[in-house]
C-alpha cells in the first residue's frame, strides 16, 4: 500500500529521468494531474495526458531533456508530507534557488507555482519544490 502517492509520483519522475526514459506513467489522481500541469507550465516537463491500461486510469508525463542530454529537472523534493504538513503565509513562501526553481503550493484558489501565489497574495501548503 502506498501511503504517500504524491511522493511516489515524484520518485517515479526522478527515476525515469535517471534512466533517460521519454515518459513515465503513474496512477491517476486529480491532484497529481494538477501538480504535473504546474510543472508543465513552469517548463520542467512536457505534455501531460490521462491514459489507461487494463482498466486502470494512468497519468502519462512526458519528460524533457536539454540538448546535452541532461534532464530538465535537476532536483525534486517533497516538502509537505502526510506526517508533517508545512503551511506558509504569503510572506513566507520560499524562493527556490533565488527564483530559479519552483515551489508548488496548494492554495484556496487551487495549485499554484510560488511566483503566481505571491502575485495573488495567497499562502498555503507547500507540496514540493523543483529546480
Amino acid at each position: 500500500m502506498i501511503t504517500d502517492p504524491i511522493a511516489n509520483m515524484l520518485t517515479s519522475i526522478r527515476n525515469a529521468q535517471a534512466a533517460r526514459k521519454p515518459f513515465v506513467r503513474v496512477p491517476y489522481s486529480r491532484l497529481k494531474h494538477e501538480i504535473a500541469e504546474v510543472l508543465r507550465t513552469a517548463g520542467y516537463i512536457g505534455p501531460v495526458s490521462p491514459a489507461s491500461e487494463d482498466s486502470r486510469k494512468l497519468l502519462e508525463v512526458t519528460l524533457l531533456y536539454e540538448a546535452s542530454g541532461q534532464p530538465r529537472i535537476r532536483g525534486l523534493q517533497r516538502i509537505s508530507k502526510p506526517g508533517r504538513r508545512w503551511y506558509v503565509r504569503r510572506q513566507e513562501i520560499p524562493r527556490i534557488l533565488s527564483g530559479l526553481g519552483v515551489a508548488v503550493l496548494s492554495t484556496s484558489k487551487g495549485l499554484l507555482a510560488d511566483a503566481e501565489a505571491r502575485k495573488r497574495g495567497l499562502g498555503g501548503e507547500v507540496i514540493c519544490t523543483v529546480w
